[in-house]
């Protein structure tokens, strides 16, 4: 198959749209990306891009064609605005003229921003083939639940948008099965096909040995350590997991290791040297992917925290996947669909959402376990990662479902024909 990917990330900003990009290059497929020049999360473009350049390049097999977009730079609201809509405006402008030639489908990755879907829906009508949407964030529920947008007037205005796009597919992926009612609130077509498709991880991800060198360069440090990965922002509820920390501290050797950035990180810092953490609390930035499972073998517990908000009740995030996989025991305080996941997996434990106290207790309850049990729990976690997410399997599925869209399209064309 010919099979055009629409996406405002890609390679090598790092979002799962690159693994699954790669799989179907792997499966023998023609894979195009259309995207733009990259920039997050720092802000500004990476090395080697611009404005303007590159226009396009490959990537292991896959050709990707790039447009202009202006850069986050700090993240702030107008910022993000003025980054989203240039994405929008640059891909719809170029898009007829850089996307040339036949393609079967089209794939969009709709994280945040859903508005990046707009140039794949200009594509599926011009080229009049179908559209396969894959929605990681719930619009207008992740906006509204962030604080970003305020104003109800504007919500409403986002959740026609959000209709206009989702009556403008013809199959609808989610990530998380919570996805599928509010998906379904905002589709009135109702011949649209929505079904589950969770993220998978990179084959990286892995269960690897403890290198005691690895750990004296990065500075991981002794002791009982809860490690977090990922995005430093508002959902992650960063406020209980320090409140957390200040009530463990001086009650034994915990420590709790963030690797990432985010719009918050610089509060996170300031919080920590506030709040006299610095002995108990340890940020080491941001690394390459390649370097998490070495950084995993490390932690005795692997930490995903969100906000108490209805939305990320909805949401399983991608870290979870990428711990289940590196088989170390887990720590959740998620409500709904994340949280749960880990109960059913037995891969650890699962407290409520925005309550320091609830997060501290289980901590020092992990800590007290016998290593047998937290080994059984990651035990646990690794063969529900082979049951449910593995690369290869949902990989097989989407194929399927990519062949079944370029058939439908098939058929209509001959009956128009005929």
């Amino acid at each position: 198959m010919r099979i055009l990917i629409v996406s405002q990330y890609f390679w090598p900003e790092s979002f799962r749209i690159n693994d699954l990009a790669a799989g179907l290059v792997e499966r023998g497929h023609e894979v195009t990306v259309l995207t733009g020049q990259p920039n997050y999360p720092a802000g500004h473009y990476a090395k080697g891009y611009s404005f303007f350049t590159p226009q396009e390049e490959e990537h292991q097999g896959i050709r990707v064609l790039r447009v202009p977009l202006v850069p986050r730079f700090a993240g702030k609201g107008w910022q993000l605005a003025l980054n989203y809509l240039s994405f929008v405006f640059f891909a719809s402008l170029l898009a007829p003229f850089r996307c040339r030639g036949k393609f079967d489908v089209i794939f969009s990755y709709a994280t945040s921003p859903i508005t990046a879907v707009l140039p794949a829906i200009l594509l599926r009508k011009i080229k009049k083939i179908p559209l396969m949407l894959w929605v990681q964030d719930l619009w207008p529920e992740s906006v509204s639940a962030t604080g970003a947008i305020k104003s109800e007037r504007i919500l409403g205005w986002i959740g026609k948008l959000v209709t206009f796009i989702y009556n403008h597919t013809d199959k609808i992926l989610v990530s998380s099965q919570s996805f599928i009612s509010s998906v379904k609130k905002y589709t009135t077509n109702k011949d649209i096909d929505i079904a589950y498709f969770p993220n998978s991880v990179e084959s990286v991800y892995r269960v690897v040995p403890k290198n005691m060198n690895f750990k004296q360069q990065y500075n991981i440090p002794d002791g009982f350590v809860v490690m977090f990965a990922g995005n430093i922002g508002y959902a992650q509820d960063f406020p209980t997991i320090l409140a957390a920390a200040e009530r463990l501290k001086g009650l034994g050797d915990i420590h709790f290791v963030i690797l990432g950035e985010g719009r918050h990180v610089d509060w996170v810092r300031e919080q920590i040297i506030a709040r006299e953490l610095t002995k108990s609390v340890h940020l080491l930035g941001r690394h390459p992917m390649e370097l998490m499972p070495d950084f995993f073998a490390h932690a005795d517990v692997l930490l995903a925290t969100l906000k108490d908000e209805p939305v990320f009740a909805l949401t399983v995030p991608c870290k979870i996947q990428s711990y289940l996989a590196c088989g170390k025991p887990i720590l959740v305080a998620i409500a709904g669909e994340g949280g749960q996941l880990v109960v059913d997996a037995d891969a650890g434990m699962s407290v409520p959402p925005g309550s320091p106290k609830a997060l501290a207790h289980a901590i020092i309850e992990m800590q007290r376990m016998d290593q047998a049990q937290l080994n059984q729990y990651a035990t646990n976690g690794l063969q529900y990662y082979h049951a449910h997410f593995m690369r290869d399997s949902l990989m097989t599925t989407l194929e399927g479902w990519l062949s079944n869209s370029e058939a439908v399209t098939v058929a209509s064309a001959a009956g128009k024909n005929s």
